[in-house]
């Protein structure tokens, strides 16, 4: 599918699946990043979408699972912070504060990141996926999910000891 035949057929889906979204999140902005990250992945997928009976149905699946992995990895998140790791239980309590701390704060500058590096971060380290099911999932090549992974990674730390210092 070339790039004109995608502004016709996907882009106005987009009021659709931001309508299809928001229900599923009751949230605005997070309904449009999961739009946009559905369309991101609907433009790598172009090619084989000639292969689908209805466009529809593939964006409406895809925007479904996206919102359905971001309400699992707040749900995560959270999980994640009551109970960071098993030694904590015999770290101090400042100790164990500080370490609640630091991780709200890493998941703050996460929140900033662009969407594409927000997710792979998210599908890598919070859903648990390996760069070869992120590349399948995104139609990304492995080593483009690599590189902004890294980048990813590499803006996480630098705010966050910015954020120290």
């Amino acid at each position: 599918m070339e790039q004109e035949q995608f502004i016709q057929e996907v882009v106005p889906l987009r009021k659709q699946l931001m309508s299809y979204a928001y229900r599923f999140l009751e949230n605005l902005d997070d309904a449009e990043d999961v739009v946009q990250e559905a369309l991101l992945k609907l433009w790598y997928m172009r090619e084989d979408l000639a292969d689908y009976r209805s466009i529809t149905a593939l964006s409406l699946q895809i925007t479904k699972h996206l919102c359905l992995n971001r309400l699992t990895a707040h749900s995560n998140k959270w999980e994640d912070l009551d109970g960071i790791s098993v030694e904590s239980e015999i770290l101090s309590p400042y100790t164990q504060l500080e370490q609640k701390d630091s991780v709200a704060q890493i998941m703050r500058i996460i929140d900033r990141l662009p969407n594409l590096q927000q997710t792979i971060l998210r599908m890598k380290h919070i859903d648990g996926f390996e760069i070869d099911e992120i590349a399948t999932l995104t139609g990304c090549q492995s080593e483009a999910i690599r590189m902004n992974l890294s980048r990813a990674r590499k803006k996480v730390k630098e705010h966050f000891f910015k954020i120290q210092s």
